[in-house]
């Protein structure tokens, strides 16, 4: 096969960015190792900052966003037996969030593949990435016993932590900083009413919590768990018992509880890789950066990555000008460490940290008490929260 740009990944990023380069004539084969199916049985965050929302937008797939998301003008923080409000709405001039969940943000993306009859490849194993220094770089993955080649101008890597695509980078040039938090949430994804129509945050002596929500008849809880835990260990009646007693008493007295649908551990982590450019590989979204998901930063800084592409993509082609993709690692990173610092920020604030000593846990109280004493520390918690520029 040729085209002009091979995506490597078909998760949210690969896809949104093989809609919007297609959608502005620029030709792209998508690589996935994985099933559709499997993709779209990944259970996934969903608040999105307006960034994001517009390019959803501006590749087509924002109709269904638009119609059954959820809006939200501002969250809670849970503290001390209190609960307090960031007014994202008031603190950032009237910015907001969706909450949309990532499933069917992505189901949104394959059907709009689907109506350009935009290439997707699933199943493609042992992908390998070659002379990503030349100016004819290409890819080969196999199809059963078939071995297959794409040629192309750029390869994008949007493949995860896992992929192929950074591991591709010499070692001698790639630089990786890494933080690995001694716990992980315990997320259950039940069919019941959210017990607020916004994010509960909690930070609480026994750990943090989130009441969050996929829509109006489907929740998402978290508790922050030890590493060392399983989620045989849990079951469903010892997550709502542990649940309500890190919630103020008169959420916990509202709480709808119901058998899960879901539940996992997920480690959280922070890392980062420079540079997100070798040659003709562009690197793009988790298979680049990673953050906790405490600020919901992960997929939307995915979406700044994919937004500096597109730029610098469509400016190539077009116009036969590469500055907006000489300078994407750098532009790229600019943001990512800015979203790295916010979310370590946020995890610092709202988690128990076992190692933590009576005086960094008073610490952590009267960060809390001076964020909300003070209209200028909220702004920029709401700055954040909604979104830096790209």
């Amino acid at each position: 096969m040729k085209t002009q740009v091979c995506i490597v990944g078909g998760g949210p990023s690969g896809l949104l960015l093989s809609q919007l380069l297609q959608r502005n004539g620029v030709d792209t084969v998508v690589l996935e190792r994985q099933t559709r199916d499997y993709v779209l049985s990944r259970i996934r965050a969903g608040v999105l900052e307006q960034g994001f929302t517009r390019l959803l937008r501006e590749a087509g797939c924002g109709e269904r966003m638009d119609r059954e998301g959820e809006v939200h003008h501002g969250f809670h923080i849970a503290h001390q037996g209190r609960m307090d409000r960031i007014d994202l709405t008031a603190l950032t001039g009237g910015k907001s969030v969706m909450v949309y969940g990532q499933t069917e943000l992505t189901r949104d993306l394959y059907e709009a593949r689907d109506r350009l009859g935009g290439q997707v490849e699933h199943s493609a194993a042992d992908v390998a990435l070659h002379d990503l220094t030349s100016t004819k770089p290409y890819v080969t993955y196999k199809r059963g016993e078939q071995t297959l080649r794409v040629d192309c101008d750029y390869v994008v890597g949007a493949d995860g932590y896992h992929g192929v695509s950074r591991k591709s980078i010499p070692s001698e040039v790639l630089q990786e900083y890494e933080r690995v938090y001694p716990f992980g949430w315990l997320g259950v994804l039940s069919r019941t009413r959210p017990v607020s129509s916004e994010l509960i945050y909690a930070n609480h002596e026994r750990g943090f919590a989130l009441c969050s929500l996929r829509s109006q008849i489907l929740s998402r809880y978290y508790v922050q768990v030890p590493l060392s835990d399983s989620v045989e260990q849990w079951s469903d009646d010892a997550f709502w018992d542990e649940l309500k007693r890190r919630l103020p008493a008169e959420i916990a007295a509202n709480l709808i509880t119901g058998p899960s649908i879901e539940k996992s551990i997920a480690p959280l982590r922070s890392y980062i890789a420079e540079p997100m450019r070798y040659g003709r590989l562009l690197l793009a979204g988790d298979s680049a950066h990673i953050v906790p998901p405490t600020g919901a930063r992960g997929l939307n800084s995915a979406g700044s990555d994919v937004y500096y592409l597109f730029a610098g993509l469509v400016d190539f082609y077009r116009k036969g000008s590469a500055a907006g993709l000489e300078s994407y690692s750098q532009n790229a990173l600019a943001r990512n460490w800015k979203a790295q610092r916010f979310s370590w920020w946020m995890t610092s604030l709202l988690h128990r940290f076992p190692d933590n000593s009576p005086y960094q846990n008073k610490l952590q109280l009267t960060e809390l008490e001076y964020l909300f004493g003070s209209t200028a520390a909220q702004q920029a918690l709401a700055e954040n929260y909604v979104g830096l520029p790209y």
